[in-house]
């Protein structure tokens, strides 16, 4: 399974936080984020990481293609619902798209941890 890790700017720290604890289960699996996300990612834990472009310049709706073609199996996107986004039009085509295909979404640290409780427990 393929799994899309994305956050805003200022969730950033959160999504590192939570690919520290949870190494072990990412390693299992491919993985593919935003430009910036998945730089901070890879460098604060050596997870392999496949990096679409940044969020605002395209990494967004490159994910939105992987997800329209099915092959995106859950995202965690980490969002800052307090800061406009000058790409929001590119957001909620994501997490459309995610309804649409029925792939289950994180989009804050509380259902992030749920989610990869239930990978690393073989429940998901």
């Amino acid at each position: 399974m393929k799994i899309a890790l994305i956050a805003h700017d200022k969730k950033k720290n959160e999504i590192i936080d939570i690919a520290k604890v949870y190494k072990d289960v990412l390693a299992e699996y491919e993985l593919y984020a935003t430009g910036t996300t998945g730089t901070l990612i890879m460098g604060e834990t050596g997870l392999s990481i496949h990096r679409m472009k940044s969020g605002p310049l395209g990494g967004d709706q490159q994910i939105g293609a992987m997800l329209a073609n099915g092959e995106i199996g859950l995202v965690i996107f980490l969002r800052d619902p307090l800061t406009a986004q000058p790409h929001e039009p590119d957001v909620s085509a994501l997490l459309r798209l995610c309804d649409v295909q029925s792939i289950p979404l994180a989009t804050n640290k509380s259902s992030a941890v749920i989610m990869l409780e239930a990978l690393k427990n073989k429940t998901f």
